[in-house]
């Protein structure tokens, strides 16, 4: 179902995303810049909500799947 495969791909990018964003905030923070405490952790409370979010949107398409099949 090409609606299916469209909100996949929009999720698997969502998701890889988001695992960017946890790698550039703690693996490679010094390269960030000058940004306050509250900014990072707001940015790593966003990367988190963004990941479970993505994460979540793939497990209910894989639940449709199921539902409407995978044509």
């Amino acid at each position: 179902m090409k609606a299916l495969n469209y909100l996949q791909k929009k999720a698997e990018s969502d998701q890889q995303a988001a695992l960017l964003a946890f790698d550039l905030l703690l693996e490679k923070a010094v390269g960030i810049g000058d940004h306050s405490t509250s900014d990072f952790l707001s940015n790593l409370n966003e990367s988190l909500n963004n990941l479970v979010d993505a994460n979540d949107r793939l497990e209910t398409i894989e639940w449709l799947r199921g539902v409407y099949g995978d044509d």
